[in-house]
């Protein structure tokens, strides 16, 4: 090991997950497997999908050793501090990491102690697959069409936090600027103001939608689509679309665009060929519930893609159901999208699918399908057959009311049944 950790247990038996010259990981069937249980209701759905997940690896002939690491709540309480280096050298070292939801305490240093990870560890994509898992409540009159996966840029941005507050001494001197050496002077109203920066790069770009065209090969999705509100923000989203494009057409013999397809074969995708695709964000939203099943694969830019995967989540149940994972260059910190929700924690309450369905997500990128395919089947046959926690309950006629921990035990008994 590389790193010396102070206050956490490294598995004796396990090995550690590698990578390769190629940055390709050499999983073993025994990996060692960071997990931070999370704040909130973190303590109740981190063991639920970590006894999951447990029993997937081991339906699949494998095993988990699993490497407790700590932040936010937990970190204080053991270290006096929310990020402790353990916890980030911990997903450095073993490449492969899983955590519930964290809370971000006032004055902590952080703007998110979930964003703070994400910079730390160059996790450059934030992915979200949204899929209908039959006996969950929809708002919509086919969930069913719903089965896409969001890559949304997880480093720039607005997201990025490059602005000054209003009445500050750095905000005039931003505003001079613009101002005077710019030119920008019809924007700039007297008076108060607060300014933003959203930087695009292209270095940020192409690697955030290779990883989408990646996927989207892997796993036989016949087209990517680039959202952005370049019609106005011409250079910076409107840059973010070129350079998507550029990237597809540079980089892969495997992609043809929209207006190829059109062209050259009739509107009939040729078995061998993803189609890349853009759209206007607010259209895209639109589309969404109009056309749910037209999309497949999505690259967009962070905020694009907050508002996007939350949208897409609420057709297919809310986000107590919607798994999400950062990826980064052979890196993977699978979390659920939802937060910490202080109020319900140690309860043995609430629905942990959302974080068994992330871990999914990991159990995918460790190369692990089967066990992943199993998970999701594994839930979806426990929900459908009328098993839930509180929140689907009370939506659905005739089901039967579960504790947190015994929605899992349900989970892992139908592992075992379909394994």
């Amino acid at each position: 090991m590389s790193h010396e950790y102070d206050k956490v247990e490294v598995p004796e038996e396990g090995q550690q997950i590698t990578v390769d010259d190629n940055d390709e990981l050499d999983v073993p069937e025994n990996p060692i497997i960071p997990i931070i249980h999370g704040d909130g209701i973190g303590t109740d759905v981190g063991p639920a999908a970590q006894k999951v997940l447990e029993a997937a690896a081991e339906a699949t002939g494998r095993s988990i050793s699993w490497m407790r690491i700590y932040a936010g709540q937990s970190a204080r309480d053991k270290y006096d501090e929310n990020l402790p280096d353990d916890t980030v050298e911990a997903i450095k070292e073993f490449n492969v990491a899983i955590k519930g939801p964290l809370t971000t305490p006032v004055g902590a240093g952080f703007r998110s102690l979930n964003v703070a990870l994400r910079q730390k560890l160059d996790m450059y994509a934030n992915v979200r697959p949204t899929y209908h898992i039959d006996g969950v409540p929809s708002p919509v009159k086919n969930p069913e069409k719903m089965d896409m996966i969001t890559f949304r840029e997880n480093t720039e941005d607005v997201y990025a936090g490059i602005e000054w507050e209003a009445g500050t001494d750095e905000v005039q001197q931003v505003k001079e600027f613009v101002e005077d050496e710019m030119g920008q002077d019809d924007v700039m109203h007297d008076g108060p103001i607060g300014i933003g920066i959203k930087p695009i790069t292209e270095f940020g770009t192409k690697r955030l939608v290779r990883e989408a065209i990646d996927y989207a090969i892997e796993n036989d999705r016949p087209s990517v689509t680039l959202v952005h509100k370049g019609n106005i923000m011409k250079f910076t989203e409107g840059a973010f679309r070129d350079w998507g494009y550029e990237v597809a057409e540079d980089e892969y013999d495997e992609t043809i665009t929209e207006d190829e397809l059109w062209e050259e074969y009739d509107g009939e995708v040729p078995e061998d060929k993803i189609v890349v695709k853009d759209r206007i964000a607010d259209n895209m939203l639109q589309q969404l519930l109009t056309r749910t099943d037209e999309y497949d694969v999505i690259a967009t830019m962070n905020l694009n893609g907050d508002y996007m995967s939350d949208a897409a989540g609420a057709q297919i149940g809310g986000l107590g159901i919607a798994p999400g994972a950062n990826f980064g260059t052979a890196r993977c910190l699978a979390e659920p999208v939802h937060g910490s929700a202080p109020k319900y924690a140690g309860q043995d309450k609430v629905n942990p699918t959302a974080m068994i369905l992330s871990g999914r997500i990991m159990l995918e990128y460790m190369g692990w399908k089967d066990a992943g395919e199993l998970v999701r089947d594994a839930v979806e046959e426990t929900i459908s057959s009328g098993n839930v926690t509180y929140d689907l309950e009370r939506q659905i006629e005739g089901g039967t009311k579960l504790a947190t921990s015994e929605f899992a035990d349900k989970v892992v008994e139908n592992i075992e049944k379909l394994s």
